[in-house]
């Protein structure tokens, strides 16, 4: 059925796509999965980051290193009061660095309200996980809170690279997938850059093509 001005009275304004080319109905689910993945991602981090830290303070703090293999891993727990691989450790930077570590949770969760790529949510997930994995330390581990040290363990070429942990690397593997994502131009809305947005149809000009 057809009002008088020629368009049919069940289409509805939402149909009519948005810059990106897309029905702006399909945004709301796409994005709510999207952040489900998000999500995920920062909890499976987090835990494995908690967890791991947990047992090796319990198991190997005081210990000699643990060699797994050879000269290439071994397990050696110690308390880092600086950034992530021990950087700006002994410096006295603790209370500085746990706020830029509060900093980088709020502008993730913020980032995240535009988000609608997949690539995109499991790289904030990663950077998720890892930021609370060390922010957690520093809140409520020894010395004392929002001055305390993280737990590292992990230690590759022992005396050659920094000892680290968990949510280091999934700092570290969310920082790479940001750079290459950017690189190729990926969006956090889903779009590329330098894509052309599809020129949207009015219901009306469809009508009159129809009944050329």
């Amino acid at each position: 059925m057809q009002a008088a001005g020629g368009a049919p009275l069940n289409a509805t304004p939402d149909a009519t796509p948005d810059a990106t080319g897309r029905p702006p109905g399909g945004r709301g689910p796409a994005r709510a999965r999207r952040l489900a993945w998000l999500a995920a991602v920062a909890v499976v981090v987090y835990a494995l980051d908690l967890i791991s830290k947990t047992l090796v303070v319990a198991e190997l703090e005081g210990e000699e290193p643990l060699r797994l293999i050879g000269d290439l891993l071994q397990l050696r727990v110690i308390r880092n009061s600086g950034a992530a691989f021990s950087i700006g450790a002994g410096t006295g930077m603790t209370i500085i660095l746990t706020v830029i570590a509060a900093g980088v949770v709020v502008a993730i969760l913020r980032t995240a309200r535009r988000l609608r790529s997949l690539p995109w949510a499991i790289t904030l997930g990663l950077l998720l996980g890892g930021a609370l994995g060390n922010l957690t330390d520093r809140v409520f581990r020894y010395p004392a809170p929002f001055q305390g040290h993280v737990v590292d363990w992990i230690e590759t070429f022992p005396g050659h690279f920094p000892v680290f942990n968990v949510a280091d690397s999934g700092i570290v593997c969310g920082g790479i997938l940001a750079v290459l994502l950017a690189w190729r131009g990926h969006q956090l809305d889903g779009t590329r850059a330098g894509d052309e947005p599809q020129e949207s149809v009015k219901p009306s000009e469809r009508d009159g093509e129809a009944g050329a």
